[in-house]
C-alpha cells in the first residue's frame, strides 16, 4: 500500500509518499481501507518535532474515514466491509490502510461521506469536548466560537447550536464568515474589525458571553476575558505561543480558564464524546464542511494550507 512517512522532523517536505507493506490486524484491531484522511494542526506539530512524537520514521494523522477490511480476533463491534471512521490510528491515518484499535472505530452513518467522516475525530472530538466536558455549556447559555470557519470552529457551532446555546462566531474572511452563519451561528463577525469585542458585548444583551471556545489564545485570551459574563468559562483549544493577561479580569467576574485537549479524555468520556458524534451525524445536526479534497501525495501542500489565516472548513486527503 502506499503511506506518508516521515524519517526526519522538519517542513512540510519531510513528508514523502511510500509503498510500504499491507497491514494485518492483532487481537481486538482492526484495519481499515481508507477512503479520506483528515488533517489537522497536530499533525503538524509531531511532524516538526515540536509535539509528544512517536519513533521514526511513522506515518502520521489520527483521523480518516473507510470501510472495515479486516478484523482481529474478539472484535465485536464492528463487521466486514462497514463504514466507520477512525479517532486515532496505531498505524497512522495519511495512509491507504490504517490500523486500530477496536475502541478507535466508530460507526459512520450513510448520510456522511467518508471525507466528512474523515473530518470528525480530532475536530469535533476537541469541540464536544471544550464545550460539554471541560465548559459545561448548557442550553440557553451564550457562547462565542473564536475562530468559527475552520474544521474545529465549524464544529463547535454545530455542536452548540444543537445543544439550544446562542452562538456567536468569528471569522476573518467573508467567506468564512458566510460559512459558519450557514452551519448555524446565530450571528458571525469579524474578528479583524476595530471593536468587534464591543459588538460581542451587545450582542450578549450587555452581559458578556457564558463561554468562549478560542482556537488562538496567544492572540485572543487577554481580550476574552473582558467579554465574559458571570462565571464565564474560556476554554483554551488552540494556541502558538505565549500571551499577557489581567487575571484582574477573571476576579470580578469569578471567571475560568480551562484548557482542553483531546487525548486527555478517560475511555468514559471518550466513548461519550462519539455516540454522540455519531448520534448528531444520524440525525443531521452534525454536517461537517469540507473546505478542500486533495491527493495524498499533496501532504506536503496541506500541512502549508493547514496552518494559512482564513481557514475554511476541512482539509482531507484522499489515498
Amino acid at each position: 500500500m502506499q503511506a506518508i512517512r516521515i524519517h526526519e522532523f522538519g517542513g512540510p517536505e519531510v513528508l514523502s509518499l511510500e509503498e510500504v507493506p499491507d497491514l494485518a490486524p492483532g487481537p481486538g484491531q482492526v484495519v481499515v481501507r481508507v477512503k479520506a484522511v483528515g488533517v489537522n494542526p497536530v499533525d503538524t506539530y509531531i511532524r516538526a518535532g515540536s509535539y509528544p512524537t512517536p519513533p521514526l520514521p511513522f506515518t502520521p494523522g489520527f483521523d480518516a474515514a473507510g470501510e472495515v477490511e479486516a478484523l482481529g480476533p474478539g472484535v465485536t463491534r464492528v463487521a466486514a466491509g462497514q463504514r466507520v471512521y477512525t479517532a486515532g490510528a496505531l498505524s497512522g491515518a495519511y495512509a491507504q490502510q490504517a490500523l486500530c484499535e477496536e475502541s478507535q472505530v466508530h460507526p459512520l452513518p450513510l448520510k456522511a461521506s467518508f471525507a466528512q467522516g474523515a473530518a470528525l475525530g480530532i475536530p469535533y472530538g476537541i469541540a464536544y469536548r471544550g464545550l460539554f466536558q471541560r465548559a459545561k455549556a448548557l442550553a440557553g447559555e451564550s457562547v462565542l466560537v473564536h475562530g468559527a470557519s475552520g474544521g474545529v470552529g465549524i464544529a463547535a457551532v454545530q455542536l452548540a447550536r444543537a445543544a439550544g446555546l446562542f452562538v456567536i462566531g468569528t471569522g476573518g474572511t467573508p467567506r468564512g464568515r458566510e460559512l459558519a452563519s450557514q452551519q448555524g451561528a446565530h450571528h458571525v463577525l469579524d474578528h479583524g474589525a476595530p471593536g468587534y469585542l464591543e459588538e460581542v458585548r451587545r450582542l450578549s444583551g450587555g452581559q458578556g458571553v457564558d463561554v468562549i471556545i478560542e482556537l488562538l489564545a496567544n492572540v485572543n485570551l487577554g481580550k476574552d476575558l473582558k467579554v465574559l459574563a458571570p462565571g464565564g468559562r474560556v476554554v483554551v483549544i488552540g494556541s502558538r505561543g505565549p500571551v499577557e493577561i489581567d487575571p484582574r479580569d477573571t476576579m470580578g467576574r469569578e471567571a475560568a480558564v480551562l484548557g482542553a485537549l483531546i487525548f486527555n479524555a478517560t475511555p468514559r468520556e471518550y466513548a461519550g464524546i462519539h455516540a454522540a458524534l455519531t448520534a448528531g451525524l444520524e440525525n443531521g445536526s452534525l454536517r461537517p464542511a469540507i473546505g478542500q479534497e486533495l491527493p495524498l501525495k499533496d501532504a506536503p501542500r496541506a500541512h502549508k494550507k493547514v496552518m494559512e489565516p482564513g481557514a475554511y472548513g476541512k482539509i482531507v486527503l484522499v489515498p
